[in-house]
């Protein structure tokens, strides 16, 4: 995190460890509020790659699985990169700044995608940095987030991944009540308190508890390569485009697009602790779910995981499509907690 913005944040009365706002005040007070009023989180949980150079978008359209030539100085948008075996390495915000191209993605993801993306540049004219420090990226979330915004923006993006670009910083829309202000340190201390004024700051916990009930999966270290785009709901999400040319992985996507069966795909769930339990133990990303028509393998992987308003967690979850239809299934271990599904803000095609 940024040492200026940190100290800004300290002083605002956050809780901040290993670079992450955990809370400013009662995290289960946060989250209540996160899901019934109006709240303000930093996303330092996300960092940013910045790919420049007259090559840049070409380079990024032979890399990644949504097409970059749609990116525009008013449209962001989803992508991914992956393996040459469709296995996703990284999910992927991307919008322009001017000619460059802004790719978000979990800061602890940055330095190791900048790597993989470099090894792929050759002699094409394109320049890939880290410019976690130099971009703050803030999210506003609920009824009255478009009216607080409008108040300090004036026109603001009117569909989902729209943005507008002002002085001040880019406006991205997320959906109807959702929105992620991006700035640099110089403008992000007057912006958090002119919008503080009218919507309650939260921690990371609560933004990443918005991302889940929206459906959206972040890939993260432990879940790297165990998921083609279909089984995270991505391609519904319009993270990949079936028509543009090839791209690491493509042919797997495709394959699973127009020949193949899904046989898993990503649910949201509900974790309710028992009373007993040690609260450390708490649900993660990576962590393997298991059903009893599922012998001596697992039929799920949690993709992720946050604290939910009223106690206990939410989940995304890629599940076996058979076992979620005919069967409990159970976090860790058959003697594990009960999944408690409930109903995405989206339609599955399977379900």
């Amino acid at each position: 995190m940024n040492p200026d913005w940190q100290n800004f944040l300290t002083q605002c009365g956050a809780t901040i460890g290993e670079g992450v706002v955990r809370r400013f005040g009662d995290n289960a007070a946060e989250l209540e509020t996160t899901a019934r009023g109006t709240v303000l989180c930093d996303l330092g949980q996300f960092g940013a790659l910045r790919v420049s150079g007259i090559d840049a978008q070409p380079f990024l359209q032979n890399l990644l699985s949504n097409d970059i030539r749609e990116v525009s100085t008013s449209r962001a948008q989803l992508s991914s990169l992956n393996t040459a075996k469709g296995r996703m390495l990284a999910t992927l915000l991307i919008w322009r700044d001017g000619d460059d191209y802004l790719l978000q993605l979990p800061r602890v993801l940055c330095e190791p995608i900048r790597k993989k993306l470099s090894m792929y540049v050759l002699r094409a004219k394109v320049k890939i940095a880290d410019v976690s420090e130099e971009i703050i990226s803030l999210g506003l979330s609920g009824a009255n987030a478009q009216d607080v915004l409008r108040g300090q923006f004036g026109e603001l993006p009117q569909i989902p991944l729209d943005f507008i670009a002002t002085t001040q910083g880019s406006v991205i829309r997320i959906s109807d009540t959702r929105f992620q202000i991006n700035t640099s340190a110089p403008h992000a201390s007057a912006l958090w308190l002119a919008l503080s004024q009218h919507a309650q700051p939260v921690g990371s916990d609560c933004w990443d508890w918005l991302n889940i009930r929206s459906g959206i999966p972040v890939i993260l270290p432990q879940t790297q390569e165990q998921f083609v785009a279909q089984m995270v709901n991505f391609d519904l999400i319009g993270g990949v485009n079936f028509k543009k040319g090839c791209y690491p992985g493509q042919e797997i996507v495709a394959r699973m697009q127009y020949l193949g069966k899904l046989k898993r795909c990503m649910y949201l769930a509900h974790i309710n602790f028992q009373e007993h339990r040690d609260s450390t133990d708490a649900p993660q990303a990576g962590d393997e779910l298991f059903s009893a028509d599922m012998v001596d393998q697992t039929s799920g992987m949690i993709v992720n995981a946050a604290p939910a308003p009223g106690g206990g967690y939410d989940v995304l979850a890629t599940v076996q499509i058979a076992s979620r239809e005919t069967q409990a299934v159970h976090w860790k271990s058959l003697q594990g907690e009960a999944l408690q599904f409930l109903a995405l803000p989206y339609s599955l095609p399977l379900s």
